[in-house]
Formats: structure tokens, sequence, C-alpha cells
């Protein structure tokens, strides 16, 4: 892509107004609002917003393992997302495949390594310990490097089976050994979470933290466990991961009455909830929170700013001169839709969200 051409008046979250030129697959200029220049111009009237490219922190991106498996690009940027992390589809067996299906994609990916090594195969697939081989792990890490940004642990009843915690105390010193914080799905019990929580160090990820389940971290009275507030004060980060089963509008209210912040928002989707929900899509996702009432820009800052300072790669998180172009174009339009959460729970939101374009690797493509 060499071709020059202006975003011409779109504006950011914050409210400011901009033409954004692209060349050469770099942002190369943002003007004043009608003023950018190039061989072709695309004009959104004001009535578009402009952000970094949308970051989906929990994707499952490998379509070979059923049922939780999609193509990259169904689920990256043709749903406006620029850059999706796979949430540990594939262990040390698999993640050359997957790597190089990223490389017949256009969508950005990097990965959690599954701690088993034979990854979603089979969806118990830490129910036997001689699946979490330290060595295959290394060599896989040292390997795609460029890729593994973090270790998956799914850590609930179905998939660990009678080993209860054991899995995630292998996890931490798989973590140790790498130097790479570990991205922990939570859910029905055995263990018992805050078993799970005593496990977690700065920069962990707990994803599905607003799931609706027996065992999940607001307990029966609703209040954040004390636990799970200690682990906040240690910099575990808390991620979404909406998904089939994991994201519930009671527990989330929940959270925002005691003050408990999302740090991140995914969305945990697969071809399944992709086309049959409850997921459908980021934009979906991202609708639910603003009918929770948090306010735009901190649900966008979610899948931006946030996501990209997690993975320490700020410029995925930003719109500067000189950046590679990654961007993802969006309405919000004011019409009803209806959202479902993973307990069957249905809301009419009076606004949506909808994607209208990306700009990837300098490339534009409409939604």
């Amino acid at each position: 892509m060499t071709a020059r051409f202006v975003l011409r008046n779109v504006k950011t979250t914050d409210g400011n107004a901009a033409d954004i030129v692209v060349e050469n697959r770099k942002i190369v200029d943002i003007a004043p609002p009608g003023t950018g220049t190039g061989e072709k111009i695309f004009d959104f009237e004001n009535n578009v917003y402009v952000s970094s490219g949308w970051i989906d922190m929990h994707v499952h991106a490998f379509p070979e393992f059923d049922p939780y498996g999609d193509d990259i690009d169904e689920i990256g940027y043709k749903l406006g997302v620029t850059t999706i992390i796979d949430a540990g589809s594939t262990g040390a067996d698999r993640i050359h495949d997957l790597v190089n299906n990223s490389k017949r994609s256009k969508t950005n990916l990097f990965a959690f390594l599954n701690i088993s090594r034979i990854g979603l195969r089979q969806i118990d697939e830490l129910s036997d310990l001689a699946l979490l081989n330290e060595e295959a792990l290394l060599k896989a890490v040292t390997e795609y490097k460029d890729v593994i940004v973090g270790l998956k642990a799914r850590i609930s009843k179905s998939v660990v089976g009678p080993n209860g915690v054991e899995p995630l105390k292998i996890a931490r010193k798989f973590s140790k050994a790498t130097d790479l914080p570990l991205m922990v799905h939570i859910g029905s019990g055995p263990p018992d979470i805050n078993d799970v929580l005593d496990l977690l160090e700065e920069n962990d990820v707990i994803t599905h933290f607003l799931n609706g389940k027996a065992n999940n971290l607001f307990g029966e009275s609703g209040k954040p466990l004390p636990k799970l507030l200690k682990a906040i004060e240690r910099g575990v980060h808390l991620d979404v991961g909406h998904g089939n089963a994991s994201f519930s509008f009671r527990t989330a209210e929940q959270a925002k009455e005691h003050g408990i912040h999302f740090d991140t928002i995914s969305t945990d989707i697969y071809r399944k909830n992709r086309l049959h929900g409850p997921v459908y899509n980021m934009a979906n996702v991202l609708t639910k929170f603003l009918y929770l009432g948090y306010s735009l820009k901190e649900v966008i800052d979610a899948v931006t700013v946030n996501a990209a300072k997690w993975l320490n790669k700020p410029d995925l998180g930003r719109i500067q001169t000189g950046d590679i172009a990654n961007l993802t174009l969006f309405s919000v339009e004011d019409e009803p839709i209806a959202l479902l959460d993973s307990e069957g729970e249905e809301r009419i939101a009076d606004q949506r969200i909808v994607t209208k374009g990306v700009v990837i690797n300098g490339e534009y493509i409409e939604c």
C-alpha cells in the first residue's frame, strides 16, 4: 500500500475532530478537520469515531479445534478488531500451526500458550498432569517469543478434573521459568476461587472476572471477595472474557457498584458464539458496557490503551505520526438493541456501537 489516503472529519472519544493521513502503511499527518490531503479521501462528516485499532485480549482463533475455534480474520479485522490475542487454543504441540495461519491473515495476532501441550484438542486439557511438559513449553516459548505474550491456564472444574489447583501451581513454575505472566480462566469450582487468587501475581490476568457462577469473585453477598481486593492491589489485571458462559449483567452491576473496574474488555469469541450469540462481535460486547453506564472513553480505552499497555506495545494503543496505521472506525447509533448475557438475561439498550471500518497495517477496509 503506497497510495496516500485521508480519513476526513473523524472524531476521537475526547470529542476532538481531525483528518488522519496514511501513506506507505504509516500515519504521516494528523491535520485539522478538512485540511488533510491525499489521493483518496474518505469523508466521515463528523459522524464517525476513530480510535487506535481495537485489541481483543481473549479469542479462540484456531479453527481445527472444536468447539472453541474460529478463523483469525473472521474474528479480527472483519469485526473491527485489528489485533487479537489467542487465549490458549494451542499448546506446545500446535503453536506452530497457529503462527503459520497468522502469516496468511491480515489481523495482527499474539498468543497465550496453553500450559497443556495439547491445548484445546480436548477440553479437559489439565486433567492429566503429564501433559504439562516443561521442556516442550520452554522450546515453544523460545521459538515463538515474538508471538507468545503469556501462558494460559484454565482453572475450573471441567478442565482440571481431580487436580484442583495443582495445574495452576505448575503454571506458576512455568511462569517463573519463562518470565511470562499467566492468563487464568476462572469458573465453576473446585478449586475454590480464593485458592486461585492466592497464586496470582502482578501482571497476571484473570479472565471471565464478571462470570455469574457460584464460584465467582463477588460471593453470595455480591461484594468483592477480600482476596480479590488484595489481588487488585498486587497488580492483577481484570479482563472480561465474555464468552458463552462467563458474563453476567448482575455480576457486572455488582462490580460497578463496588468500584471494581475492568482493565480490558474481551470477547472470548469463537465460531459458535459469533454466529449464534451471546457474543456476536466486539461492538456488541462494548455496547453492554455503555448500557451499564460506563463512558465511551472508558469502554474504548479498555480495548486500546489498556490492552496495549498490558502488551507493552504502546504504539498499538495510540494515534501518532510515524506509527504503522492500525485504526478502528465506529459510530454510536441512537437505536434500541436487545443485549444478552451468558445467563440468558436480556436487557434493552437505547444506544449501540457499530463498526464502520478499519485501517490494518496501513490498509483501509470497510466493515
